[in-house]
């Protein structure tokens, strides 16, 4: 995968070159919220303009199911580019690609830049169905993929863009893939992973391809239930993936042999329900009653935590320790981000809630890396190829 062609590949002087970029930001009353992935994705363009290249950027936004919405359209995208880049223009279309886009395309300059509407208008996208695919096609000389955060997918505008022209990676994808690999391929050992998250079925690859590459994985989040209860533990309501019992005991016999330690709580936030006004109530997992849940890891477990961190050298992590987006619930999340702020290791965080705890608190700076893409960066770690690379 990594020796896709990158920017240094190509001449872009007086090309259209046409870069899916991943401006999928979080916004509220139309202003966004976190910007981090289109920062990221500036050195890209910036390069291509520099480089006397004709700027065309595509993006999706949300979920609008294929047509038109109003709500998400990228214009508070183009609002936010027109101050951090130069010689920039917005071509919204409802269609994306029309004859009014067409002739501003063709009326560009060199080092113009250029965004079109959200790609998910279009129903063929998400199917990466031919037609849609030509007709961006049609408008370039040149395809670069510099969205990471939907390389696990094989859309139109990535890999249907990329069957059709001359393609390559820009620099953002080049960074994820070359800082997940590092930790992956050569750590530094120790060499420490993290999961998190609802699910073990989410996590079941990234466990086993790892198993002869980590020498410790530490497991919190809901899918910490599921392998207490395969040692034994009642587990009250808490989440639970009967049908991955089995899985998980399995699992945990196989890292003993390899020598890998997983390391489960010891004691969880537990509460009657998951709402903002439930009782939280720490407690021991021995002790976890029957009509209590837990959502959260408890003091002690981060304590624990915290000490595997700073032994580790390498760390990656990926998923919640807990209901993260309810405060009382939080601590687990907060207290692993702070861990890895503090920690000197070559420390990788994996999209979602991981890097939202990450940026709340404050620690972005302090991180090695964090990725713009949870699913992609989760595949890399079960050792897939990405369709969109």
């Amino acid at each position: 995968m990594r020796d896709k062609k990158n920017l240094t590949d190509f001449d872009f002087k007086d090309k259209k070159v046409i870069v899916r970029v991943d401006f999928n930001v979080p916004l509220q009353e139309g202003k966004i919220t976190d910007d981090n992935r289109i920062i990221q994705a500036l050195p890209t363009i910036k390069k291509l303009q520099n480089s006397g290249a004709k700027v065309i950027l595509i993006s999706h936004l949300g979920r609008p199911e294929g047509e038109y919405k109003e709500e998400f359209s990228l214009q508070p995208v183009a609002d936010y580019l027109k101050d951090a880049v130069k010689n920039f223009k917005f071509l919204p279309s409802k269609t994306v690609v029309d004859g009014k886009v067409r002739e501003g395309i063709e009326e560009l300059e060199d080092g113009d830049i250029v965004l079109l509407e959200n790609t998910r208008f279009r129903k063929e996208e998400t199917k990466n169905e031919g037609i849609f695919s030509e007709e961006l096609a049609s408008l370039a000389d040149i395809y670069i993929n510099d969205a990471f955060g939907t390389a696990h997918r094989s859309h139109s505008s990535n890999v249907g863009l990329a069957e059709r022209l001359p393609s390559g990676i820009g620099y953002l994808i080049e960074k994820e893939i070359d800082n997940i690999a590092k930790a992956i391929e050569n750590p530094e050992r120790p060499f420490l992973v993290i999961l998190g998250g609802a699910k073990v079925s989410d996590k079941i690859g990234v466990i086993e391809n790892l198993l002869d590459k980590a020498d410790t994985i530490l497991i919190g989040g809901g899918m910490a239930y599921t392998f207490l209860k395969a040692q034994g533990y009642e587990i009250g309501q808490s989440l639970l993936e009967e049908d991955k019992i089995i899985l998980a005991n399995d699992l945990l016999n196989r890292a003993t042999e390899a020598g890998v330690k997983i390391i489960l709580p010891i004691d969880v936030v537990v509460a009657k329900e998951m709402s903002e006004d439930a009782e939280a109530v720490i407690t021991n997992i021995d002790e976890i009653q029957e009509d209590e849940a837990g959502f959260d890891i408890g003091p002690r477990s981060i304590l624990n935590f915290a000490d595997e961190i700073k032994k580790a050298k390498t760390v990656v992590w990926n998923g919640p320790m807990g209901v993260f987006e309810i405060p009382k619930f939080s601590d687990g999340t907060r207290g692993i981000a702070k861990a890895l702020a503090n920690s000197g290791a070559f420390t990788i965080v994996g999209g979602g809630d991981s890097a939202a705890a990450i940026e709340q608190s404050g620690y972005r700076e302090r991180i090695s890396h964090i990725s713009t893409g949870g699913g992609a960066s989760l595949e890399l770690l079960e050792g897939k190829d990405l369709p969109g690379i």
